[in-house]
């Protein structure tokens, strides 16, 4: 699936919410969703900063595709990392850097987040994109 598939499967999932008590609801769903993180990585290294709440992220690297896994002690914020990792997961490195993710503005989010969670939001973004960086082919050559 690509990224914009993803992005699209999102929004047709969020049009079927008439207010955004429900579209929270599902957030909190998504969040409750993701897989057990590593408590190894529950850690400093992994804590994004600029998140009022913990939220902690890991990527991995298989050599063509990088993994996210995350976690956080608040559930919006967990929903909110959930549905960034549905879309850049398991993607190549040149794909999350290149992501415009517009799907969020699209949805509303960003504008029914308190500014300290729309912050979260990008520092989220960021660090995947950080990343993805960091995991980029150098040279032409796999990293």
């Amino acid at each position: 699936m690509t990224l914009r598939e993803k992005e699209a499967e999102i929004e047709e999932e969020f049009s079927l919410y008439d207010d955004w008590t429900d579209k929270y609801e599902y957030i909190i769903e998504l969040g409750r969703a993701l897989p057990a993180f590593d408590g190894a990585s529950r850690n400093e290294e992994h804590l994004i900063k600029g998140c009022q709440s913990q939220v902690w992220l890991n990527a991995s690297y298989n050599g063509t595709l990088l993994h996210f896994d995350a976690d956080s002690d608040a559930q919006i914020p967990k929903g909110i990392v959930a549905l960034l990792l549905r879309v850049l997961n398991d993607e190549r490195p040149e794909v999350v850097v290149e992501a415009d993710l517009s799907f969020i503005d699209r949805i509303g989010l960003k504008e029914h987040l308190s500014p300290t969670r729309a912050n979260g939001l990008v520092s989220m973004i960021k660090q995947m994109k950080f990343y993805a960086l960091s995991y980029l082919p150098k040279d032409g050559k796999e990293h």
